[in-house]
């Protein structure tokens, strides 16, 4: 019998975790290939040297309340690996000065009024304690933008100074284009329950204030698992872009720019949002329409190496509230967050969000520019970079607007079989949730035949 060849398309961590559950689907005859024309499998995921320490420049931790990475370490071999934070907390800037994180929040959506007490002002407070007695007019299935339903019934302050915060840095986008399904599934599944306030949904899926963690990371960074992933897979990486997919009797033929085509039983298009889209155009041309009304943002991110001992808070970082005179989103203090690990302070700071060219048309010197300025002015400190880097992710940041669920589950049911997706607009945009998607792209496979 003929081994099963399988194309994935992508060679980011979706696609790197569709290869390895297609091996352990397939077995080992099974032929995997990963089309991917980057300088390194990783994707968004892409771990560093900067002053000779190991930093993670794309996403650098996962939550550990959620199942899918632990296990996914213990499948592996590498739960030793796990890593957890310091226990130090990050802060908000909010009209030019620093302010503790809110307690009793869910992705900022406050459940009392006390919770946001200094954050905004004593009208919003009030406003906040009062939402639960005033009719909600929800039907179940809704998906307002978060922005439209949390300030008309928090007020905006609440909006760009608690929630903007929050979903800017997961999002590189704003609230007013993120549908309350996607930010905060469990309060508007609450809401779907009957919760007679959004006061009362958030109060009901507020998380455990236990002891344990919220975040891990990885020891070495996340170029640890993905080598992993790699080597667990047996994929075959062809280094090369795929610019067309065809359908024929005996399966898949998958095309490159220049012309070479290649042939699988079933293929994995785990490349981001637009290439995807434009892969879909002869062969399920209805679906790659929907696929283009998934907005994209692009960002960048600036390391730093600054000299130990220089006087940075014991916080884990800052998030930047809308509005600020700032040019940076969010700055992580990843030396204070993670631990020290040399002899110097490792910073980053992430620029851009879904509407603006940051990412696309900002030269490194003025990106480093704007990064030294926004040290000093949240810190007070101007520091001298012994080490910098900078990485541009371009049109890679879905942007999960209102009703995406629904567009999600017709990409879904739109497919020809033999053809899955897996990527970081389905089920979420954080490593979790990028496996949980890999997984659903192999079994809909084996679904299909």
């Amino acid at each position: 019998m003929t081994a099963k060849r399988y194309a994935v398309v992508g060679g980011g961590i979706s696609g790197l975790a569709a290869a390895y559950r297609l091996r352990r689907a397939a077995g080992p005859d099974a032929v995997i290939t990963v089309y991917d024309p980057a300088d390194r499998l990783g994707g968004i995921l892409r771990t560093e040297r900067l002053a000779g320490q190991v930093m993670d420049i794309g996403a650098e931790a996962f939550v550990v309340r959620r199942p899918e990475v632990p296990a996914l370490l213990r499948e592996l071999g590498l739960a030793d690996r796990q890593r957890v934070p310091t226990g130090v907390r990050p802060l908000l800037y909010s009209q030019a000065r620093l302010h503790q994180l809110p307690a009793g929040t869910v992705n900022g959506l406050p459940s009392q009024g006390a919770a946001l007490a200094g954050l905004v002002d004593e009208a919003t407070v009030a406003r906040i304690a009062a939402e639960p007695t005033r009719p909600l007019p929800w039907r179940p299935g809704d998906d307002p933008a978060v922005a439209a339903i949390v300030g008309d019934r928090f007020g905006p302050q609440v909006v760009a100074r608690s929630v903007d915060p929050m979903l800017s840095g997961v999002y590189a986008g704003s609230s007013a284009g993120i549908g309350l399904r996607s930010a905060v599934p469990p309060v508007a599944a609450e809401l779907d329950r009957g919760a007679p306030s959004l006061t009362a949904a958030v109060r009901a899926v507020l998380p455990p204030t236990g002891p344990g963690p919220v975040f891990g990371a990885i020891d070495g960074g996340y170029r640890v698992l993905l080598d992993a992933l790699v080597e667990a897979s047996g994929l075959v990486w062809a280094p090369t872009a795929i610019a067309e997919l065809r359908a024929d009797r005996r399966g898949w033929l998958v095309g490159d720019d220049e012309g070479t085509e290649y042939r699988a039983d079933a293929v994995v298009l785990a490349a981001p949002i637009g290439p995807t889209a434009d892969l879909l155009e002869h062969v399920a041309p209805e679906t790659a329409a929907i696929a283009k009304r998934i907005p994209v943002a692009s960002s960048v991110v600036v390391g730093l190496a600054i000299p130990g001992g220089t006087p940075l808070p014991e916080q884990s970082g800052v998030l930047v509230a809308s509005g600020e005179a700032l040019h940076a989103k969010a700055i992580t203090l990843s030396t204070r967050k993670w631990g020290p690990t040399g002899n110097v302070e490792l910073v980053r700071l992430s620029f851009g969000r879904h509407g603006d060219t940051i990412a696309a048309s900002t030269a490194d010197e003025r990106l480093l520019s704007w990064a030294v300025a926004d040290l000093e002015t949240v810190f007070g400190v101007r520091v001298d970079p012994v080490d910098v880097l900078v990485h541009r992710w371009l049109d890679a940041m879905p942007q999960y607007g209102p009703g995406h669920p629904r567009l999600v589950a017709q990409l879904r049911a739109g497919l020809p079989p033999g053809l899955a997706l897996a990527g970081n607009y389905l089920d979420g945009i954080g490593v979790p949730a990028c496996l949980v998607a890999a997984g659903r792209a192999v079994e809909h496979l084996r679904a299909s035949g």
